[in-house]
């Protein structure tokens, strides 16, 4: 059903281009303020309808696997798999995670078996805003699986690497550290 929302937002905002083009001169700014606005409604409920969509994608694949994930007001979903006894991670703090990222299709895209360690400071690095987040909800010690709907992730041109477009992704992560 994704391909259909994607055609349909297509088309939306290919008609509103020749609808804006076509008698654009005839139009007084009072008009052309009409016809923006109901455009913008339109993409509004249509990014509406994509976001229910993927929601309950997730809450399916949550479901399917038996989680009792807590669903956070942006909804991004965690749950804590073990708890440690440290500190609760704070904005402005460095993190030091180990992290596993996948797909929700189970494809494997990063891992710190890898890489090692990722460190970031939190609210602040060009990361993931999902993760800025999720992190919070951590203790040093804590292991987490955390999912990320896609906009709180890559959203819509994925990372141009191993994340495609519009995906979801799902983060498994260890808080080894603070500073």
């Amino acid at each position: 059903m994704r391909p259909q929302l994607h055609y349909f937002l297509f088309l939306l905002m290919t008609s509103g281009l020749f609808l804006a083009c076509g008698d654009a001169h005839k139009k007084t700014a009072k008009q052309t303020n009409i016809y923006s606005k109901d455009f913008q409604d339109k993409l509004v409920e249509a990014n509406k309808m994509y976001v229910k969509q993927e929601s309950d994608e997730i809450d399916q694949y949550v479901a399917h696997r038996g989680w009792k994930m807590i669903t956070t007001g942006t909804g991004l979903r965690y749950m804590i798999t073990k708890k440690g006894d440290g500190a609760l991670a704070q904005v402005n703090q460095r993190a030091k995670v180990n992290y596993k990222i996948s797909l929700l299709d189970g494809t494997l895209c990063y891992s710190s078996d890898s890489t090692g360690p990722k460190e970031f400071l939190i609210g602040k690095d060009n990361i993931e805003s999902g993760l800025h987040e999720g992190i919070q909800y951590m203790h040093v010690g804590d292991k987490a699986t955390i999912i990320l709907p896609s906009y709180l992730a890559h959203g819509l041109i994925g990372d141009e690497s191993k994340i495609p477009p519009h995906a979801s992704v799902l983060y498994e992560l260890e808080l080894l550290s603070l500073k």
